[in-house]
């Protein structure tokens, strides 16, 4: 089965590496080269202590990869060079209702968070999702599962467990069908809270009257200066953005449309390095709880298109026409 699925080209090559003659490989020391296609990627290496000819140079599998359920919309209109990617900050915690710092602390949803959670699904219910990220939380896990309960495709996400070989073994889908009809779901620590460190569990009123006002407001508002065994946002912002260009960009630039849900701070990190913001413009931005950003990605640049402001999808995003088409393919499949 894979060497008939290598008989027709899949992809592209991306070459790395240096060479001794030009258009010669006969004095390399290291070649490598990446094989790209929708879903799947495989490094190999060209590696060799000394000079190597076409016949001594040795081929190593470095890393491969592919996506059990990665499949793009089949209905999809949009262009390969534009894709949709939106972001979620997960619903009210148990833990935001007792105004208590929560950080890292893996707390579940309110009645309230749950109804959020619905209502930022049907708001995005119109727009391609080809791929799910979350932080390891619970929180953010559970707002895009009932996001996506609202979602007109219907689609069932699904979480990836490739923290071992035997998880990944063991969660393997047979079904082509049903692989098209699902959407894989990535958890990641690095776009999980800011961690708080020494103030997660305590009440924040409580903290201010202990601390003082100040001294709190800038462990929650400062850029680089972080509570006692904690993080700063700046700290936050490396880890989440680092995983944004290396596991999500990517996923972007090839037309995969994503949804991205995680958590104030790791979503601030990744709107200063969507929009360039500086760090005192970050400090003074506030995500509310539940409320979807719709961002395009175009031209290797993004572009903002709004967010709902009222309590119906229709009219809320200024849609390109791309979107616009799918919309319209979708209503036409439900009549």
């Amino acid at each position: 089965m894979v060497a008939n699925a290598f008989r027709h080209p899949v992809g592209v090559i991306q070459l790395h590496g240096s060479v001794g003659d030009t258009g010669s490989m006969s004095k390399c020391r290291q070649m490598s080269f990446r094989l790209i296609s929708k879903n799947f990627a495989v490094d190999v290496g060209l590696l060799r202590k000394g000079q190597c000819g076409s016949r001594q140079c040795k081929l190593q599998v470095i890393c491969a990869s592919s996506s059990q359920t990665s499949t793009t919309d089949p209905i999809l209109s949009t262009s390969k060079a534009e894709s949709a990617l939106i972001l979620i900050r997960h619903g009210e915690s148990l833990w935001n209702e007792k105004n208590l710092f929560t950080g890292c602390v893996d707390v579940p949803l309110t009645k309230r968070g749950v109804d959020e959670a619905i209502e930022a699904g049907k708001r995005i219910s119109n727009i391609p999702i080809d791929m799910i990220f979350t932080s390891s939380l619970i929180r953010a896990q559970m707002t895009a599962m009932l996001a996506m309960t609202q979602h007109r495709r219907k689609k069932v996400p699904i979480i990836t467990h490739n923290e071992s070989r035997q998880a990944k073994t063991w969660s393997q889908i047979y079904s082509g069908d049903t692989k098209k009809q699902s959407i894989p779901v990535v958890t990641a620590w690095q776009l999980n809270e800011r961690m708080y460190g020494e103030l997660q569990g305590l009440n924040k009123l409580e903290t201010a009257e202990r601390y003082g006002k100040e001294q709190v407001h800038e462990w929650r508002r400062s850029y680089d200066i972080p509570p006692p065994s904690g993080e700063s946002l700046e700290m936050c912002s490396q880890r989440a953005v680092a995983y944004f260009k290396e596991h999500i960009e990517p996923k972007l630039q090839s037309g995969k449309n994503v949804l991205v849900a995680a958590h104030g701070n790791s979503l601030r990190s990744i709107i200063m390095y969507l929009e360039r913001l500086t760090s005192q413009e970050v400090i003074s931005l506030e995500l509310s709880t539940g409320v979807p950003l719709l961002y395009i990605h175009k031209e290797e640049k993004f572009m903002r298109r709004g967010s709902p402001v009222g309590p119906t999808e229709p009219g809320v995003y200024a849609y390109t026409k791309s979107l616009a088409v799918y919309r319209q393919e979708l209503d036409k499949k439900s009549h």
